[in-house]
């Protein structure tokens, strides 16, 4: 999770209504918490949605329906029925493609893409860190990319189900491009659903932004097994933060990208208020799953350095983050 103060909390307890949509058959591929969300919200919203699943599948078809409960206004979501299925080729050609799975899992979308790709499929990553749009590009044609950036604090709680304790939005943009017709269509289509939505014609900016909060936090949480507050109250790390911000900041710079000081600022201050918190990655690591270091840590610092830039901290913490899970 990058905080970012353009993304706060909204009531979600109300869909708009009468909005044309502009991708009527969805499909979700990563039946995790960001799916189950979006993928609810879009087909509370009157979106056709289908998810694909594999250990949830009967527990969820046995049910009906698919449960989302935001813990920070207190309300119970219910997308009922819903579709779910056992194979891309079950689930067909669609409009739209939802992403949502962890980066490790990438591999697998040589084969789950495909079957869902129609003439004018739209593929939309919510990912984190860098690559995973180049990768899903390769698979699909670079014309179909759609990249997104979740601002959201969720859990998976249960088969079906997700709890959410900070709804946030999303960035949404193009790969590669400004942000066009499609793009402007498919945000319209998540307002109305109930998604706070910000657009941006430069995606790769985006995520190099959300490394800012994502690099230090979530990789000093896992290297240290301890969370946000932590990290904040303890002098040294507090200084490897800093550290490791700035080195984010410049090897943006290297590829085009801007990020002030008050940037880098406002990212640390937001966070003590937070608590306790777990980061995603603690969480995963934590849970036994695997951690996506070569995306969020790892890509970045291969580009700076083939830029030239020797990217010191962040060397450091891939090399901890790998003897960690290593050792786990």
């Amino acid at each position: 999770m990058t905080l970012e103060t353009e993304l706060a909390p909204r009531c979600c307890g109300c869909l708009v209504q009468g909005v044309s949509i502009a991708f009527q058959k969805v499909a979700v591929v990563g039946s995790g918490a960001l799916g189950l969300f979006y993928g609810s919200r879009l087909g509370l919203g009157g979106a056709d949605v289908r998810f694909l699943m594999r250990r949830d599948l009967d527990a969820v078809r046995a049910r009906g329906s698919i449960v989302v409960n935001v813990r920070e206004n207190d309300t119970r979501e219910e997308l009922r029925p819903v579709s779910v299925f056992a194979s891309a080729e079950e689930i067909g050609p669609v409009d739209l493609v939802l992403v949502t799975l962890k980066t490790t899992a990438n591999d697998a979308l040589a084969k789950l893409l495909p079957p869902l790709l129609g003439p004018d499929t739209a593929v939309l990553t919510l990912q984190n860190g860098l690559g995973a749009d180049e990768q899903i590009a390769s698979i699909v044609g670079a014309e179909r990319v759609l990249g997104s950036l979740a601002f959201i604090a969720s859990t998976r709680t249960g088969a079906g189900e997700v709890s959410v304790f900070h709804v946030g939005g999303i960035t949404l943009g193009e790969f590669g491009r400004p942000a066009n017709e499609r793009t402007r269509a498919l945000a319209d289509q998540f307002k109305a659903a109930g998604v706070k939505v910000k657009l941006v014609d430069d995606l790769l900016s985006a995520r190099w932004h959300k490394l800012v909060w994502n690099v230090p936090f979530n990789g000093l949480a896992v290297a240290g097994n301890i969370t946000t507050d932590r990290i904040c109250a303890d002098p040294t790390l507090a200084q490897r933060v800093h550290a490791l911000m700035r080195e984010v900041q410049s090897a943006a710079a290297l590829f085009g990208t801007n990020i002030s000081d008050e940037f880098l600022k406002q990212q640390f201050d937001v966070t003590p208020p937070m608590g306790a918190y777990q980061p995603s990655s603690l969480v995963d690591f934590r849970a036994g799953r695997e951690v996506e270091i070569e995306s969020i840590w790892g890509e970045p610092l291969r580009r700076a350095q083939a830029k030239g830039a020797a990217m010191p901290e962040l060397a450091r913490l891939y090399q901890e983050l790998k003897d960690a899970t290593a050792k786990r």
